[in-house]
């Protein structure tokens, strides 16, 4: 059986934690209720790295997202990267894991980009294959994040949600739902985004992210958004946050800012506008 811990991330705002913050964090969380990091910074031996996050541990409840595991390539998960994974949450013992669903890797080399995958039946199979495997490594549940698109596949076979669910069907796994994600795919593929969050089957969803994204153009003028992380979150993706929010009920809520990192005091600000968002949501 998994160690599911269900309910140990708080309905709050959490924000992904930087060392520049460690010392405003500690003196004022404001209205941040979690933090969470990425796994492959903290897979070291020891250090200032770690002690800061000992010390964060004693005081927050931890969400823990992988972003190098390659859920979705073609070859099987690195069992050296995944055992340093289960070293790092079992002495953490984080509320929550969560990877993308994506792959990095190919013939041995690893791809720093997040890289999209056609949505056929061969594809569940692999991507529920590596999941139970981390799954079982782990014994804990992981969270699954839909992804930012650019393009589509000729060979896709089912939309993303119905690919999502038949996935978490499969495996058991929960999802992460990131809005800012659904925005920018709507914009770059032409979609409807209200349809994506009317559609989501947000009973299995653990956590939600939000994050900024900047605008760009693609050949003969078309809108392009880029998932940057580095920005304030947009007004269309808050108004998408609400609308998920009417529908699935208050859920912990991830400020991501990854690059162009503000002081302290403007993310606080992102995460006070999830909160008031979260207030009074059943």
């Amino acid at each position: 059986m998994f160690d599911l811990n269900e309910g140990a991330l708080p309905n709050r705002p959490g924000v992904g934690y930087k060392p520049q913050h460690f010392a405003a964090v500690m003196a004022d969380p404001g209205a941040v209720g979690w933090l969470e990091i990425h796994a492959e910074n903290y897979m070291g031996d020891g250090g200032r790295p770690l002690a800061q996050l000992r010390a964060l541990a004693e005081r927050f409840p931890l969400s823990v997202h992988g972003v190098g595991l390659s859920i979705g390539g073609e070859a099987p998960l690195d069992e050296d990267h995944l055992a340093r994974l289960k070293a790092l949450c079992g002495w953490l013992r984080p509320a929550s894991f969560s990877e993308h669903l994506a792959w990095s890797t190919h013939d041995g080399a690893f791809l720093n980009d997040l890289l999209p995958l056609p949505y056929t039946a061969a594809t569940v199979a692999r991507v529920a294959d590596h999941i139970d495997r981390l799954q079982e490594v782990l014994g804990r549940r992981m969270l699954l994040e839909n992804p930012s698109s650019y393009l589509a596949f000729a060979e896709t076979e089912m939309g993303e949600i119905a690919f999502l669910r038949d996935v978490a069907r499969r495996t058991g796994c929960g999802l992460l739902l990131d809005v800012n994600n659904v925005h920018v795919s709507a914009v770059n593929q032409r979609m409807e985004a209200e349809a994506y969050i009317d559609g989501f089957p947000l009973d299995l969803v653990g956590e939600i992210h939000l994050g900024g994204h900047h605008e760009d153009h693609a050949e003969g003028g078309a809108r392009l958004l880029i998932d940057s992380h580095s920005a304030p979150v947009d007004g269309p993706v808050w108004t998408l946050y609400a609308r998920t929010l009417a529908r699935g009920g208050a859920k912990p809520t991830l400020i991501e800012w990854d690059d162009d990192v503000p002081a302290w005091p403007v993310l606080e600000a992102e995460a006070a506008l999830a909160a008031r968002a979260l207030e009074g949501v059943a």
